[in-house]
């Protein structure tokens, strides 16, 4: 498996990764692709990884810039996270994460933060901080990972383009 940045020739792939990965996904709303798509024309993605095998795009992660109403700047937004379904739980997401929390780390991001389920990120050391929320989320969904010893605290928005349907 190869872990490698996103390349143009890699669009439709990510998209057909995501949409598989997402299809049965009990609380999406089949919108990621869409989300993926419009980071990408905003210029917000700003660390976009694809997990490689064979020569074929098998998983995305994307990173994007969040905004927190203290005013704390060098925060990123976690997602989507997509792998296709029949090579799930095989250590790809796994990988993804790694490296893209590396490679923010190395950005000199302040912190991480997403939304989903604490099962599968309480592991890469996120948490729900009650200093950090999301409006219309629950907490125990809204996960942080700070990064060095800023401590955020308020509301944190995601790049508008979270909002897309299309």
């Amino acid at each position: 498996m190869i872990i490698r940045d996103e390349t143009e020739s890699d669009v439709q792939a990510i998209t057909d990764v995501t949409i598989a990965a997402f299809a049965d996904h009990p609380i999406s709303r089949q919108t990621e692709q869409f989300i993926i798509t419009a980071l990408r024309a905003a210029g917000a993605l700003t660390i976009s990884l694809v997990a490689e095998i064979d020569g074929a795009v098998v998983g995305h992660i994307a990173f994007s810039p969040v905004t927190i109403s203290d005013g704390s700047s060098d925060w990123y937004g976690l997602g989507p996270i997509s792998v296709v379904p029949e090579r799930q739980r095989q250590g790809i997401g796994k990988a993804l994460m790694n490296e893209g929390l590396a490679r923010l780390e190395a950005l000199g991001a302040k912190g991480c933060i997403l939304v989903g389920d604490p099962a599968y990120y309480e592991p890469f050391g996120f948490r729900s901080l009650s200093e950090l929320t999301h409006e219309g989320v629950p907490q125990e969904n809204v996960l942080t990972l700070p990064l060095g010893e800023n401590r955020a605290q308020g509301v944190v928005t995601f790049h508008q383009a979270f909002a897309a349907t299309e």
